[in-house]
């Protein structure tokens, strides 16, 4: 997948979850989309996007 983040053992990109996610689907309907995935899996999704969002550096006020 060229570098992108997937789910451990899958091709399914990390954003695709966490896409889902703020989309409004619950883990079970994305559970039904892919069913190769676990209830782990998809926290361990989250949780990897709060360790990347966690290491960005901190916004300046004002700036874009």
């Amino acid at each position: 997948m060229g570098g992108v983040p997937c789910i451990r053992g899958t091709r399914i990109p990390v954003v695709t979850l966490i896409g889902m996610l703020a989309a409004g689907l619950d883990t079970p309907a994305i559970l039904a989309e892919y069913p190769e995935l676990t209830e782990t899996d998809v926290r361990a999704a989250l949780e990897f996007a709060a360790l990347v969002i966690e290491d960005l550096p901190p916004s300046v006020p004002g700036s874009p």
